[in-house]
């Protein structure tokens, strides 16, 4: 990070990020025919959890470009993908 300025976007991109991320799971999660009244919150909340997860790390380097810092979203997101397993996307030194 080079500025104040620059925090306050990369703020303001996680904040933009998870409201769209909790807004966009209703859908999905209605596509897919889950319903909260049909199921139990024990089974209910941790599917959507999961259903959302992937929907935020898109919308991240998204949102993030949308707001000029898409390498720094990048970097942030490569580093979360290889802490889930993928090596691929880890750096070459």
């Amino acid at each position: 990070m080079t500025s104040n300025f620059q925090l306050a976007i990369i703020l303001l991109v996680f904040s933009i990020t998870g409201s769209v991320a909790v807004w966009v799971a209703k859908p999905v999660l209605d596509l897919v025919g889950l319903d909260k009244e049909a199921l139990s919150p024990w089974v209910f909340w941790p599917i959507r959890i999961f259903i959302i997860f992937p929907i935020y790390q898109v919308l991240i380097v998204l949102i993030g470009a949308i707001f000029g810092q898409f390498k720094f979203f990048w970097a942030f997101e490569k580093k979360m993908l290889v802490r889930l397993g993928f090596k691929q996307f880890k750096d070459r030194e």
